[in-house]
This record gives structure tokens, sequence and C-alpha cells, in this order.
């Protein structure tokens, strides 16, 4: 992924049977998609976006019965979307944005009824919008955006109640919007906009209590803006430009903020704001002054799985130098006094580490936790490794749980996860290998004034690299590893500043059999609630520090009493300059939106109730649909 490679792949790769997984994305990849791929019967993710491939798509893909997702946007390909799509019931994620195909969505769509993420954008599809994809009901993305769509808005979208993120714009749809679309109260983000919608704006938007961003601006929509609008505090960005609007806008925040170009060409739009005309006397009647809060609402249920349009971050592309075995190795049946797991021959390796940190002298401390301290050691190989020496009461509860733990550590490969080469134990020291990055830590950065130099974007690739990391961990990972101490101290940085996750030193392997009871382990401040009184480790816990992580990322130090003010559903509102570090300049409109929807889905991650907490699974597919 983001290699560079060019040409066409291996013929070989089309006969591959036992393909699993497969990232071909962000290269310059080219030859026919037809007959660059096969029949993949255990295949569950693939991903080709931004490459270079042509042809059509093979109704091969539909006998591919586990896959889960399909990502092909921004391609070459052409003719239509196959029919038989509607045979992979299995398929959470399908991206076919910006390509050349054409004819009409396929009505088959219907049976996909497991269905998160919907991308077809930037084709040039015709026809109608479906009425069956209101089935749909897990859907959370749905972007039918820049294509040549025409006919009404089915009202039967109504009905997709997990609707996070809806755009139709850029089509030639007509009619009046549906009061249904009302119903999606787990909406944030609506885009209608560069259409030919006619009638008045219905008053049952303004029930869209999460709703963000609202853009229905390039319409023929007429007549005025419904007087319930001052009661949707959740807007921070609206645009109803272009169109037949006419008397006083609303009295709440987004308006008290609006730009004039967000309002300009409409019939006889009047109020407060420069570039307007003042309402006539006794025409504009206020509700009084409501708060100026951007109040990120805690019932985003929908926002589990917005994402998939662009394909997720990097992984897999960096890779740190093998020790001098790639074989895991036990040697507890060598010594009664010497133990060892690890993907280095152990016991010459236990010496060398003794002996170039000078048996763990001070001087080559580098940072010091609950569980143990931790060294460099510079290998004779040239490797310089993070030794982490566990404290005597550290020693293990259960030994056999925490070896199948280390084992499991070890074969652990991603990009975003700091790769464990092993345990070593003797008499006198325990400790883990772990590979060394010379990055420092988030907390540290976030500390100090190089914090100015990791601008917006920068904070949201951090985001997403911890995301990630934590989705692999739970989801791909058999059985599933908690980390169970995610704060901004365990993030460390390699020298490309890609943020990767580290110290499992109390991670906890699950099995989904047993009650996972554990002793506490974690960081104060980033603790998942519940874990105090029930002591139960469940994926959850690590949603939770997720989520104070991210506010801290954002805020530029912990959220600290704030975390109680973003979870409580009492009157106190928090405002988004409360919630951003003022080191850095006002982020610019469109990351703004952005940011605003990270502390949205931050603030789902700390909801003190587990069950309504997403999963990391659903965070990372959110975030991934990003650039």
């Amino acid at each position: 992924m983001n290699s560079n490679l060019t040409g066409r792949l291996p013929k070989s790769l089309y006969n591959c049977s036992s393909l699993l997984r497969a990232r071909f994305d962000g290269n310059q990849l080219t030859g026919d998609i037809s007959e660059s791929f096969g029949v993949y019967l255990h295949l569950n993710y693939i991903s080709i976006n931004d490459n270079k491939f042509y042809g059509t798509i093979s109704d091969n893909w539909s006998k591919c019965k586990n896959l889960m997702t399909i990502q092909m946007g921004g391609n070459q390909i052409s003719g239509n979307i196959p029919p038989s799509f509607g045979n992979l019931t299995q398929l959470q994620l399908l991206n076919l944005s910006s390509n050349n195909l054409v004819g009409e969505i396929p009505k088959q769509f219907r049976r996909m009824n497991g269905l998160l993420t919907l991308v077809l954008s930037n084709n040039r599809l015709s026809g109608v919008v479906p009425q069956d994809l209101g089935s749909l009901g897990e859907l959370s993305l749905l972007d039918l955006s820049m294509n040549r769509l025409n006919g009404f808005i089915p009202s039967s979208l109504g009905d997709c109640l997990k609707l996070f993120n809806l755009n139709l714009s850029n089509n030639n749809l007509t009619q009046e919007i549906p009061d249904r679309i009302g119903s999606l109260l787990h909406l944030s983000y609506l885009d209608l906009s560069q259409n030919v919608l006619t009638g008045e704006i219905p008053s049952a938007l303004s029930r869209l209590s999460s709703l963000v961003s609202l853009n229905i601006s390039h319409n023929k929509l007429s007549g005025y803006i419904p007087k319930t609008f001052d009661l949707m505090n959740t807007l921070s960005s609206i645009d109803l430009s272009y169109n037949q609007l006419e008397g006083p806008i609303p009295n709440n925040k987004v308006f008290t903020n609006v730009s004039i170009e967000a309002l300009q060409g409409n019939k006889d739009l009047c109020g407060n704001i420069p570039g307007l005309k003042q309402c006539a006397s006794g025409m504009h009647k206020s509700n009084g002054n409501p708060k100026l809060a951007l109040i990120i609402s805690l019932p985003l249920l929908g926002a589990l799985l917005l994402g998939g349009f662009t394909g997720m971050l990097a992984f897999y592309s960096r890779r740190l130098k093998k020790m001098s075995s790639t074989q895991l190795e036990d040697e507890d049946k060598h010594s009664e006094d010497f133990f060892s797991i690890s993907t280095f021959n152990g016991r010459p390796t236990y010496h060398e580490i003794l002996k170039v940190t000078e048996e763990f002298k001070e001087t080559y401390c580098i940072g010091k936790g609950g569980c143990g301290s931790v060294y460099k050691a510079k290998l004779a190989s040239g490797d310089t490794v993070a030794v982490k020496r566990l404290h005597s009461s550290s020693e293990m509860i259960n030994r056999n749980d925490f070896l199948n733990e280390i084992r499991a550590l070890t074969r652990i490969r991603h990009r975003n996860i700091v790769k464990l080469h092993g345990y070593c134990s003797h008499a006198q020291n325990s400790f883990l290998v772990y590979e060394y990055l010379e990055g420092g830590s988030l907390a540290y950065i976030l500390s100090n004034q190089t914090a100015q130099n990791f601008d917006w974007k920068k904070r949201v690739n951090i985001i997403k690299g911890v995301a990630y990391a934590l989705s692999y961990m739970h989801h791909d990972c058999s059985p599933p590893i908690v980390h169970r101490d995610i704060s901004s101290k365990n993030i460390l940085f390699d020298s490309e500043y890609e943020a990767c996750v580290s110290d499992f030193g109390t991670s906890k392997i699950l099995n989904k059999d047993s009650s996972n009871w554990s002793n506490v382990a974690g960081t104060f401040g980033y603790l998942a609630p519940e874990f105090a009184y029930t002591m139960k480790v469940t994926e959850k816990c690590d949603v939770y520090s997720f989520g104070v992580l991210v506010l801290e990322v954002i805020k530029g130090e912990h959220p600290g009493d704030m975390l109680t003010s973003l979870t409580s559903s009492s009157t106190n509102k928090v405002e988004l300059q409360d919630l951003v570090d003022h080191r850095l300049p006002v982020p610019l409109l469109e990351i703004k939106k952005l940011v605003t929807l990270i502390l949205a889905l931050a603030i789902r991650c700390v909801n003190s109730d587990p069950d309504v907490r997403p999963t990391m699974y659903d965070v990372s597919q959110i975030l991934a649909a990003f650039p």
C-alpha cells in the first residue's frame, strides 16, 4: 500500500486460492480488473483504491462468499455494477467511487442486509435512487454524489435509522425533501446540494438532533427557513445558498456565525448578518438568546462505521529488521532457571542485553512505569531495542495465561503497533524486548513546545493510527487482545512520526468463554468507569481510553474534569473552543468539520455505558473515510 508500485499484478495471483486479505491501494498498478483477479473463497478484504485498473467488474467477485470489504475507488473501471453483488450478503463495505461506471444502481443491493458503508460517488450512474435501499437497516454511510441520478429522494431512506452520513449531492434529483429524513436521529452530515429539489425546507429536519453539517444549496427550494431550526444547537455548518428562500434567518449559533456566502443567491432573506438586509419590524421574533455552544450529542449510535471510501491508512509497509531468527522460540525446557519466548536466540540475547546495559544501570533507563522500567539496548547486530525489565511484583498470577499472551503478542505485525520481539525470564531478571522507536512519546510532545509542530492534520493521523492498531488487536487477532493501558505515554513515534501503540505489559488475552476478571491495571484518568467496580476486562475498556486520548490530542492536554461535562446529560454545554489546543491556529473550515466529527466520536467513546460505545472497528472505519 502506498509503495509506488507500477505495472501489472503477477499472473499467479489470479489462482491464489488461499488469499485471505489483499491491499494494493495507493499505487500505480494497472491491468484489466477482470483478468487480474480470480475467485477467492477465503478472501474477506480487498482494496485496490487509487490505482489505474481498467475494464469491467466481473461476476467472480460475487463468488467470494467471505468478502466483507470491497474497495475499488479511484481507478478507471467502466461498465455496469454487477447485480450479482447482491449475493454478497455478508458484505459490510462497498466503495466503487471515482470510476467510469454507468447504468443503474442494482436493485439486488437490497439483499446486502449487513451493509454498513456504500460509496458510489463520482461515476456516471443514472436512473433513480432505489427505494429498496431503505431496507438496509445497518447502513451508516450512503454516498451517491456526483452521478446522473434522477427522480425523487425515496422516503424509505428514513428507515435507515443508523445513517450517520447521507450525501446525494450533484445529481438531478427533483421534487421535495421527504419529511421522513427527519427520522434519522443519528444523522450528522446531510448533503443534498446541486440538485433540482423544490418545495419548502421540511420542518422535520429540525428533529435531526445529531446533525453537524447541512448543505442544501443550489436547488430550487422556496418559502421560509423553518422557525424550528432555532432548536438545532448541534449544527456547526450550514449552506442554504442559491435557492429561492425568503424571510428571517433563525436565531441560533450556526446562523449567528454564518457567512453571507452560505445564504447568498436567495429570494429575500433578512437578518442581522453582514450582507443581508435587516428584517422589517415585528417580522423576526426572537426565542431569546440560546447558549452559543457546539453540542456534540451523545446519541451518535449511527456514528458506528462511516468510512471506507478512500481506504484505510498504510500498514505493513515498514518492518523492523529481524534480529537473528524469524521463528518463535520457546526455551522453557532448556534450563530450569531460564525461559524465553522470542523471535531471536533467547539465551545469548539475554546475556547480551545484560552486558550492553551493564545489568540495567540507570544510565540506560529511558522510562518507568507501573510494571517496570524501560532501558535502551544497542546490540552487536546493530539493532537497538527497548527492554522493559519487570518489577518482581509484576510477576504473572497465572503463568500459562501470561505466556500464551506473550506468544500472541510476538505474532502481531502492524504498522501502528510497537513490535514485541520476545520475553526472557531468569531467577534474577524478567524482561520484555520491543523494537525501539526514536520519536518519543505523545505525552512528551504534547507537554512541550514541539506540540506546535503537530498541526491538525498530523493530529488526525495520530488518532487514525491508534484507532487502526486497536481495531486490529480487537478484531483481527484470535483471541482478541485488550491493551488495558491506552494513554499518551504509551503512544510512541517512529522516525517518520507514525503513531505506534506500545507497552503491552498489562494487556490480557480475552477468552470469549471466560469472565475475564483481572487485577486493576491502567493509568488514572484513562480507566473506564465500570472497570473500577466490575474488574472485568472487555474491549470497551480500550474504547473508553481511546476516547480520552482523542480528546487529549485535540485539546493538547488531558481533558480532566471536562470529561464529566462532556458525558453528562445536564444542561452544561461545552463549546468547541474549549476542546481545541490554542497553541495551534484556528482550524480552517474543512479541517474544523473533521475535528468536530472526531470530537463527536470521542465523546461517544467515553460514554459511561459500555454498550453505547462504538467498537474500535466501527471507529477505524469512520476515520478511514477521511484522507
